[in-house]
């Protein structure tokens, strides 16, 4: 089946998932609920990843839709998206970087996603006029790198991924463009099977460092076919990374997390953030694990690392920052430390915290600053 084929075929509705995971009329009604506020969209490729006699299957968790997902609480924008939006579709939030909403289009709609309140449904988020990104840009020659986000970047045509290319690599003072895609895990042959898009690839990696900024969240979807997909990208050229969100259910373990960094470090996708969940709506309740057991796993992850895998940071996207959830110390306070800030009074500012076990998130904590 061609990706054009997945992406076609792919399940869209609670009647097309019923009989494969064996839900009753009143449970398919249930989660026909859910996708009317949420929808779904799941490849024939991941779903085979999914074991379907198993209820709490990481990988069907991260694909299958949860009435969890009605629960009140959380936010839409819990990093301040908003606020640091400077043109439809393009975020200015810290001074060397730019993020560009390119599509809400996925080839799979995480049930953990931070964008709910724009994938799959909205598109006045997005940018439209690439032209205005390039003047913005070249105007601030503070900016030394653009990251392509979405949506998935790469659920774009590539003409309009070449439009990006040609604007963005003919910029001087862009040390990189970056692209996020989930597509490696949940469409690889969107990028092995599109000769077109790797010649792009190829073709301006020789103008300007790029980089596939990809997620692969447990060592059950480093297939074989994903494999290919993130070789692919490596002989064009491309700096492959990823990041890893930590997810109750999912890798909330020192060996399965472990498992997974380390057979990311072995097919080439570089691991450099594991993410704290970040409290959504429609994900905090069933996603989050708190700060201080995170901590633990993710030592414990690290543990079991070479070189690559134990340079990786916890952090999370916070409205002030990217902060590093660094120990917790003997009298029982939290370390934590802005990896990046938006306020410049903040850089490489540490602070300690009081987390009580449930904790998963930094909101009182931080007021003032």
């Amino acid at each position: 089946m061609s990706w054009q084929e997945e992406l076609k075929n792919g399940i869209k509705t609670a009647e097309e998932l019923a009989p494969v995971l064996g839900w009753t009329a009143e449970e398919t009604a249930r989660y026909g609920k859910v996708l009317e506020r949420f929808p779904m969209l799941i490849t024939p490729y991941y779903l085979s990843l999914v074991d379907p006699k198993d209820p709490d299957d990481p990988i069907g968790r991260m694909c299958v839709p949860s009435l969890a997902e009605l629960e009140d609480g959380g936010s839409f924008d819990t990093s301040g998206e908003a606020d640091n939006t400077k043109l439809e579709g393009m975020q200015h939030k810290y001074d060397q970087t730019v993020l560009l909403l390119s599509t809400n289009q996925c080839a799979m709609y995480c049930r953990h996603c931070f964008r709910k309140r724009l994938v799959g449904l909205s598109d006045e988020e997005l940018n439209k006029r690439v032209d205005e990104v390039v003047s913005y840009v070249k105007g601030h020659r503070e900016i030394s790198n653009v990251l392509v986000s979405g949506g998935d970047a790469l659920l774009n045509p590539n003409r309009i991924l070449r439009r990006y290319f040609q604007e963005l690599s003919a910029v001087e003072h862009l040390d990189f463009i970056r692209f996020g895609s989930r597509v490696p895990v949940t469409l690889p042959e969107r990028i092995y099977g599109d000769p077109e898009l790797l010649d792009l690839f190829a073709e301006y990696a020789q103008k300007k460092a790029l980089c596939l900024v990809t997620q692969f969240n447990h060592p059950r979807e480093l297939t074989e076919e994903a494999r290919r997909a993130v070789r692919a990208m490596i002989d064009r050229g491309v700096l492959v990374r990823n990041q890893t969100v930590l997810l109750r259910g999912v890798n909330d373990s020192g060996e399965v997390l472990g498992a997974l960094l380390s057979g990311l470090t072995r097919m080439g996708a570089v691991p450099y953030y594991i993410f704290q969940c970040r409290p959504v709506t429609g994900v905090h309740s069933r996603f989050q694990v708190p700060l201080n057991e995170g901590i633990g796993i993710v030592d414990s992850a690290k543990s079991r690392q070479n070189g690559f895998g134990k340079a990786v940071r916890y952090a999370m996207s916070h409205p002030l920052g990217k902060i590093e959830i660094f120990c917790r110390m003997p009298g029982g306070e939290t370390v934590f430390k802005f990896h990046q800030s938006k306020d410049p009074e903040n850089a490489a500012r540490v602070f300690t915290a009081n987390l009580s076990p449930t904790d998963t998130w930094l909101d009182d904590e931080l007021r003032g600053m």
